[in-house]
């Protein structure tokens, strides 16, 4: 028998709960590579559109208006504007790197 901790709780945790959380949690994370596998699909064709206009790959004044919306919705969410803070810079980069690749794809092409 297990023993009880100071709030009358067991050392265990209880099997069923966590794994239904667990469950929750690995369709979350599912949905979240989905979404951002759909992202860099679009991007790739954003990325595609400025190599053809010959557009800058980065575009700081679009990365900060999204950086503030995204961080407004943060907070309607409830979540901590420092996550958005975290990943999104690290999405941008990744962006930035693939439209770079494209861009020096294009170059190689017409030499």
């Amino acid at each position: 028998m297990s023993e009880r901790t100071n709030h009358g709780r067991r050392d265990e945790l209880p099997g069923s709960a966590l794994k239904e959380l667990r469950d929750s949690i690995d369709n979350i994370d599912a949905a979240i590579v989905y979404l951002l596998a759909e992202r860099f699909r679009i991007t790739h064709r954003v990325g595609t559109l400025k190599r053809n206009y010959g557009v800058s790959p980065a575009d700081p004044e679009r990365e900060a208006a999204q950086r503030e919306r995204l961080r407004s919705i943060a907070d309607s969410a409830g979540l901590d504007r420092e996550v958005v803070d975290l990943l999104f810079p690290v999405i941008m980069e990744e962006v930035r790197r693939r439209h770079e690749a494209l861009r020096h794809d294009a170059f190689r092409h017409e030499a």
